[in-house]
């Protein structure tokens, strides 16, 4: 069983942004992950981080994933069912936005057990906070392999 904690980070919307994560096995720490992008979203790197997240889990994985992004939880447990079978249109006939990334995730979640979670942000959630400080950049990710 894996726990996942995911962050995005935006400065300006759009603008220049960063992603977090922190993959847990068994309640420690194994990995973390971050990445920059120098254009982008707040929604599109809360989902990068969950897209990068999963597909560092191994495929036939149990996981539970923790974001503070109601947009990711809500598109990846409800929305995207019905998103899928109208062939990526919303229920008013427009495109999904982000769609490009909602099918990475659609494809992560296809090869693993994934049930998704909402974690109140900036609430001193040890990990959630963690991830915050990934996404923003403030920090880099610790190598557990290696103990640095």
């Amino acid at each position: 069983m894996y726990s996942i904690y995911t962050d995005g980070s935006c400065s300006g919307n759009p603008g220049p942004g960063g992603y977090g994560a922190v993959i847990l096995q068994m309640g420690k720490p194994i990995q973390e992950l971050s990445g920059r992008s120098n254009r982008s979203t707040n929604n599109r790197m809360e989902m990068a981080a969950a897209i990068v997240a999963l597909r560092a889990t191994p495929t036939g994985s149990d996981i539970i994933l923790y974001s503070d992004s109601k947009y990711v939880v809500n598109g990846a447990s409800k929305w995207i069912y019905g998103w899928i079978s109208r062939n990526w249109r919303t229920a008013a006939g427009k495109d999904v936005k982000n769609k490009d990334l909602w099918i990475k995730i659609s494809s992560a979640m296809a090869l693993r057990n994934v049930q998704w979670k909402w974690v109140k942000g900036h609430a001193g959630n040890k990990w959630n906070e963690r991830c915050d400080l990934l996404a923003r950049g403030d920090v880099q990710p610790k190598d557990y392999k290696n103990n640095t």
